[in-house]
């Protein structure tokens, strides 16, 4: 048997982490296996499908690295793939089940006989899962009592305006695209036995299911677009690597027999298996996913990690051509764990001014020596001849040794002055890169805000 898994997004808004697993997840199985991963539109709500979803979601999947077999764009023996331009097919299906007697016309609506007998969905990651629809019914609000009452169990599946409802649609097109293994949300678990229904009523062997636990927020509810970390494209803007995301998102609900944490796509592929996928609900660490990006990043070669930064650093007003990028970067290379913070750590090596955070000046303020500190860093940096690393070192130690003052007490009012902050990079190549002119410049700019 091939396999052959799919994503169905609908485009109603942007590409939300949960769904982005969703497909993570099927094109991971799908690729291990050797099989298609497919992408499919379920468009059918008119109102609020819109284009401009469709292409931000697009643009995510493709951004993430997560190229579809068939599909918008590619095609495929199935199609088309965009439920749209389905309805023959699903009029087709319609049909049938209507020589069967197994819908009926019910105030508009088509309604599909659900059987009176146990449906048992058989999941690879929740087990077994049996229910009667006739016997557990169905329940809807009213509106005149302002609760919930007992209402027809029998599955609507054509609504009143002619357009139809996604679980005949999912099942028609599962059937029709020869889809041998759904993977999705754990929130479709109970729409599944409606599913099942449907397969046996067209004599279809229905896929394999395996439904993944749920994103929750860190209050323990599920993810909306407004949580931190929720939407795809901002991962893209803050400078993330699309292999970080991924390797975290696969990090959501499943784990590697070994612990390990750090993957490749390629490790991915060759790892990930439905065995793997938890059945608890996973809860979203924004801070653990910025870890494994950093991980992601120190990984890169030094040209890869530069030319991913050039973007970041054009929008932050860094020419990416001044010659003292490449060695700046180097320094941010280990501190940081977005592209975007890149220009936050080295920013200050190419202004034209220093700009002094209040609260890391405040805090080298409180050390009474401060004012000779900064006057002995005046004195032999300005006949330092040697600009170096070891020979900016060797300057600040005779400094030190000068006031009788440990070398240590010197660095951090030298950082704080030329860098305006207690953060950042390593400060001596700071200092290199700076230059002598524009080191004494800052010191004695400091020096001025001290007496001030």
């Amino acid at each position: 048997m091939t396999v052959r898994t799919r994503f169905a997004p609908s485009p109603t808004g942007f590409l939300h982490i949960g769904g982005a697993r969703t497909a993570l997840y099927n094109w991971l199985y799908a690729k291990r296996h050797g099989g298609t991963f497919l992408l499919r539109v379920e468009d059918t709500d008119a109102d609020r499908s819109t284009a401009e979803s469709m292409e931000i979601i697009l643009d995510g999947l493709r951004w993430l690295g997560l190229d579809w077999d068939e599909g918008p764009g590619v095609g495929g023996p199935f199609g088309p793939y965009f439920q749209s331009e389905r309805i023959e097919i699903y009029d087709r299906y319609l049909a049938r089940l209507e020589s069967a007697g197994l819908v009926y016309e019910d105030e508009g609506a088509i309604r599909f006989r659900v059987p009176d007998k146990v449906i048992t969905v058989s999941d690879s990651v929740c087990g077994d899962v049996s229910i009667n629809l006739k016997e557990a019914g169905s329940r809807r609000y009213d509106a005149d009592l302002k609760r919930e009452v007992e209402a027809n169990p029998d599955i609507v599946i054509k609504r009143p305006n002619g357009g139809y409802i996604f679980h005949f649609v999912n099942v028609v097109d599962d059937i029709e695209m020869q889809i041998t293994h759904v993977i999705r949300g754990e929130d479709h678990l109970s729409n599944t036995p409606k599913h099942l229904a449907l397969f046996e009523a067209f004599g279809a062997t229905p896929p394999q299911f395996a439904h993944i636990p749920l994103n929750l927020n860190p209050s323990g509810t599920k993810m909306s677009k407004r949580d931190q970390g929720a939407l795809i494209h901002e991962y893209q803007e803050a400078g993330f690597l699309p292999s970080g995301v991924n390797n975290y998102m696969a990090l959501l609900g499943w784990s590697a027999k070994d612990d390990q944490e750090i993957f490749t796509m390629e490790e991915l592929k060759a790892k990930f298996d439905l065995s793997g996928v938890n059945s608890s609900n996973s809860k979203f660490d924004f801070d653990k996913c910025r870890w494994v990006n950093g991980e992601h990043l120190k990984r890169l070669s030094t040209e890869d990690f530069v030319a991913l930064a050039v973007p970041f650093l054009s929008k932050a007003g860094i020419d990416p051509a001044d010659p003292r990028v490449p060695e700046a970067l180097g320094l941010a290379r280990d501190r940081v764990q977005t592209l975007g913070e890149i220009p936050g750590i080295i920013g200050t090596v190419f202004s034209s001014s220093v700009s002094y955070d209040e609260t890391s000046v405040a805090k080298v303020k409180e050390k009474g020596d401060l004012v000779n500190v900064i006057a002995a860093l005046v004195d032999v940096l300005s006949v330092a001849s040697d600009w170096t690393v070891d020979g900016i070192k060797a300057a600040v130690s005779e400094g030190a040794a000068t006031i009788g003052v440990k070398m240590g007490a010197m660095m951090l009012p030298c950082r704080v002055a030329t860098m305006g902050s207690t953060a950042g990079a390593d400060l001596v190549p700071v200092l290199v890169l700076l230059g002598k002119e524009t080191t004494l410049s800052r010191l004695r700019g400091f020096q001025e805000l001290l007496s001030a």
